[in-house]
């Protein structure tokens, strides 16, 4: 395991109880005591204390200070920690000593991995309030969509740190984002702005060594008892913002912490997912626990005037060192989507989406409503949480855009067939037939008569097709405009941290 280069340690006690506190990065103008929690500045070789800082929370993370790994061929370090918080989540920032002296970020970003670095703008950034959400501008010769625009408070922090915001004080923070899979984030605490950009990574690319042991807590230390009906409530995973109560089904938001004033809100008609919550299942070489499922409702606006409704199911999917993950369930499909770090790039019309070299075409737009859920989110998801959203496609690769008050979120995906996700987590005979889409849900359960109808249908749709091979589209429309009930491939559901 390769680790950090060796690095002079300056050492000195703390000013507000003594304890010894280190600096191991020359990046490192800020740290936090290990022992009193009190904020310090280093300002040549005398540390003054500044403030107290808030006590962490606890999260999902495997990453702890003093964890190493490699990144671009350069060891690094993570010495410090700021977590943040917003109106969408909460998420952590770790500062990463690289070997070579320099300073980085490993920043969580909507249930993944952010590996960045500061940069300094060559001009000077325009206002956040410039910064439209959703709309397209240039930095640095490279263009961006400005996905995030909104208020972010730092909550609490660890370790050394090269910068840091006033404890508490929200201030403005954007993020734009690049078709080229790259998020630039400014943050407004000071003048000018902190700017870092980054690219996704993968935990276990990175070679990473003293990792934190487990990502759970025991069921004892994080139990209580839901606020509507009094039943015991167990919290699996550390960073949970939300949780539903296995009995009421209530959801009960847990971002004011165990100790504080536990809000829910009841939910009637109950649905039971096809993969059970806690089921393990193995998807693209990693082990994936299924720990959070809600339903959704879609809204199209009709050729006729009159409005589609659809609906679709979400599973959200935990890997200890990938993060979060999506399984939508359609009814055109099944899907495994992941959050996008960059944006696309719309054409003028929006009909279509570039995003890493690859074109992809409108499929529908509509809006969406979380009508259900359960289990435990990493964000604080709500019943009646409404997003504007759009997919695209090329080929079986899927692009989903979803647009909330102050964040817009691209997610990306492939289509699975259901036999597949049945096998990966195990499901009995049973449920596998009831995870059939498509074609294969119009032979299920009919009989003879339904057959040859089928059959009858499928006959009509070659003599049609044919017909379209030879027709000429200048003077003729020889596609099709239909849609088929549901089929929102989803993906994201307008929370998580960010950075």
């Amino acid at each position: 395991m390769a680790t950090a280069a060796p690095q002079r340690i300056y050492r000195a006690p703390c000013p507000g109880c003594g304890a010894p506190v280190d600096f191991r990065s020359a990046q490192s103008t800020y740290a936090v005591c290990a022992y009193c929690q009190s904020t310090i500045v280093r300002s040549g070789e005398v540390l003054s204390r500044v403030g107290r800082m808030a006590e962490l929370f606890d999260d999902h993370s495997p990453l702890q200070l003093m964890t190493t790994g490699v990144h671009a061929g350069q060891p690094f370090t993570l010495v410090g920690r700021l977590q943040y918080r917003s109106d969408t989540g909460t998420w952590n920032e770790w500062h990463a000593a690289m070997g070579d002296g320099s300073s980085a970020l490993l920043a969580e970003d909507n249930g993944a991995y952010v590996f960045a670095r500061p940069v300094t703008l060559p001009i000077a950034a325009p206002p956040p309030e410039a910064l439209r959400l959703g709309a397209r501008t240039a930095v640095d010769g490279r263009g961006y969509s400005v996905a995030f625009q909104g208020q972010v408070t730092l909550v609490a922090a660890e370790g050394e740190l090269s910068h840091i915001a006033p404890l508490g004080h929200a201030f403005p923070s954007v993020e734009l984002r690049g078709d080229d899979g790259t998020v630039l984030s400014l943050d407004y605490f000071r003048d000018p702005p902190d700017a870092a950009r980054g690219e996704s990574v993968l935990l276990e690319t990175l070679k990473l060594g003293g990792l934190r042991e487990a990502s759970e807590k025991t069921e004892s230390a994080r139990q209580f008892n839901c606020p509507n009906c009094g039943a015991p409530v167990a919290v699996q995973l550390q960073d949970s913002k939300a949780i539903t109560c296995p009995s009421c089904r209530s959801i009960i938001d847990l971002t004011s912490g165990l100790g504080g004033a536990l809000r829910h809100a009841e939910q009637n008609e109950p649905i039971r997912p096809l993969i059970p919550l806690g089921t393990l299942g193995q998807l693209q070489g990693a082990q994936w626990q299924v720990v959070g499922f809600q339903h959704r409702m879609g809204r199209e606006a009709g050729e006729d005037g009159e409005d589609e409704s659809f609906g679709w199911n979400e599973y959200l999917l935990y890997n200890r060192q990938r993060g979060f993950s999506f399984l939508v369930d359609a009814e055109d499909g099944w899907s495994l989507v992941k959050t996008a770090t960059g944006a696309p790039k719309l054409s003028s019309d929006h009909n279509t989406a570039r995003y890493l070299g690859t074109a992809y075409t409108l499929q529908y737009r509509y809006d969406a409503e979380t009508t259900y859920v359960q289990g435990e989110f990493y964000w604080p998801v709500e019943r009646g949480q409404k997003t504007s959203n759009a997919d695209y496609a090329y080929n079986r690769q899927l692009l989903s855009m979803e647009r909330s008050r102050s964040e817009v979120t691209w997610s990306m995906g492939n289509r699975m067939e259901g036999a597949v996700i049945a096998a990966a987590f195990g499901l009995p005979e049973e449920k596998k037939a009831q995870m059939a889409r498509g074609e294969a849900r119009l032979t299920a359960g009919i009989g003879c008569a339904g057959v040859i109808l089928v059959l009858f249908v499928l006959l009509v749709l070659v003599l049609l097709l044919s017909r379209c091979s030879a027709c000429d589209p200048a003077r003729e429309n020889c596609g099709t405009s239909s849609r088929s009930t549901g089929g929102a491939w989803g993906g994201y559901s307008s929370g998580g941290g960010h950075k």
